[in-house]
C-alpha cells in the first residue's frame, strides 16, 4: 500500500488510443483503490482546456495525486493545470496516445492502462523539470522552432490520429527538399549563439518524436535542457544527420550541430520571416521566446528501476524512421549521380 486515506482525480481522454481507456477505466480504479487511494474519474470533453480546468480544481480541492490518461496532449494539458500552483499534487500518467514521449521517458508501461496504474503502487517518485515559455505556457518534454518543424503543421489531423508521429515523419521526408535555414540569435547559459539554423530543439527530456537517441543524455530532472540546433538546411546533410542520429545518437557530435546543456533559451529571429514555436507537438506562438526550466516542479510517479537502464529500445516505428531515411538517402544519390 503506498497511501491511505488519500485521494485520486483520474483525468482521462476517452477517444484516445482507440478508447482504450474508456475500456478499462473501471479496473484502473479498482488498482488505485487497492493502492489506498479514494479515486474518482473525469472524461474529458472537446471543450477547449478541458483537462487543464479539471487538473486545477483537483488540485485546488486538494486531492493528493491526479492522474493524466491520453496522450502526450493529455498530460501536457494536465501539466499546465497543476504547474502555475504553488502546492502541487504527485502527478502520474497512463499512456494511451500514438507518440507517448513522456511514458518512454519514465518507462511507462505504453497501451496497457492497468499496467501503467500499477507502476504507482512501486512507490517511485521523480521529481521532474518542466519547461515554461514566456513565463506563461508550460511544456513537459520539448519546445521546437525552424522551417522543418514549421512543416509538420501541414500534417492532417486524421493521419496524426491514424499513424502518429509516423504521419509527421512520412510528411518530414516528403518536404525535406523545402527546408531552408534562418538567421537567429539563441542566447544561453554558455553564451550567444548567432547564425543560421534550420531546426532548434529544447529537450527536457530523451524521447522526442518517440525516439531516444536525438537527446541521449538528457536528464530528467537535473534543471538543463538539452539545446540542438541544426546549422544545415542542405538536404544531403540532413540525411546524414538522420543516419548519425539513429546510430546511437552519433548526431551530437557533428560540426553541424550545436549541441548545449542550458537552463535558459532566448530565441530571436534576426528577420522578418515569422517563427513559429512548437510546444509538445502543438503551435505555441511565435518568437522570440523566452524558456526557462523549472527544476525538479512536478514530482511524478515513474519506473525509476528502467529509467537508470540507459539501453536503446528499437521499436517498429523507429526501424520505419530508419527505412525511410535509407530510402532518400538512395534517391538522392540516384539524383546526384544523374546530374
Amino acid at each position: 500500500m503506498v497511501a491511505s486515506n488519500k485521494r485520486a482525480r483520474l483525468i482521462y481522454n476517452p477517444t484516445s488510443g482507440q478508447e482504450i481507456m474508456k475500456k478499462n477505466v473501471a479496473e484502473v480504479l479498482n488498482v488505485l483503490e487497492g493502492y489506498g487511494y479514494e479515486t474518482s474519474a473525469f472524461q474529458t470533453t472537446a471543450e477547449p482546456n478541458s483537462a487543464k480546468n479539471e487538473a486545477t480544481r483537483a488540485a485546488q480541492a486538494g486531492f493528493d495525486l491526479v492522474i493524466a490518461a491520453g496522450g502526450d496532449g493529455t498530460i501536457n494539458e494536465v501539466v499546465n493545470g497543476i504547474a502555475p500552483l504553488d502546492k502541487r499534487p504527485l502527478m502520474a500518467i497512463i499512456p494511451t496516445g500514438t507518440t507517448n514521449d513522456y511514458a518512454r521517458a519514465l518507462k511507462i508501461p505504453r497501451g496497457n492502462p492497468v499496467a501503467a496504474a500499477k507502476i504507482i503502487g512501486q512507490s517511485q517518485l521523480v521529481q521532474m523539470d518542466i519547461g515554461q515559455a514566456n513565463h506563461q505556457d508550460y511544456f513537459i518534454n520539448i519546445a521546437a522552432a525552424g522551417s522543418f518543424t514549421e512543416l509538420t503543421y501541414s500534417v492532417p489531423s486524421q493521419l496524426k490520429t491514424i499513424f502518429g508521429y509516423l504521419a509527421y515523419l512520412a510528411k518530414g521526408v516528403e518536404l525535406l527538399p523545402q527546408v531552408s535555414a534562418v538567421p537567429v540569435r539563441v542566447e544561453h547559459d554558455e553564451g550567444v549563439f548567432e547564425g543560421k539554423v534550420s531546426m532548434i530543439f529544447a529537450a527536457l527530456t530523451n524521447s522526442v518524436g518517440g525516439f531516444e537517441t536525438i537527446a541521449p543524455d538528457a536528464k530528467l530532472d537535473d534543471g538543463k535542457f538539452t539545446l540542438i540546433m541544426v546549422k544545415t538546411a542542405n538536404l544531403f546533410e540532413i540525411v546524414h544527420l538522420i543516419r548519425l542520429l539513429l546510430s546511437g545518437g552519433q548526431h551530437v557530435n557533428d560540426k553541424r550541430v550545436e549541441y548545449i546543456k542550458t537552463s535558459k533559451i532566448l530565441i530571436d529571429p534576426l528577420t522578418r520571416q515569422r517563427m513559429m514555436i512548437n510546444l509538445d507537438g502543438e503551435y505555441g506562438g511565435d518568437a522570440p521566446v523566452f524558456l526557462e526550466n523549472l527544476k525538479n516542479h512536478i514530482t511524478f510517479f515513474a519506473n525509476i528501476d528502467e529509467i537508470q537502464d540507459d539501453a536503446i529500445i528499437q521499436d517498429p516505428a523507429e526501424l520505419a524512421l530508419r527505412e525511410l531515411a535509407d530510402k532518400l538517402s538512395h534517391e538522392l544519390e540516384d539524383m546526384d549521380k544523374s546530374n
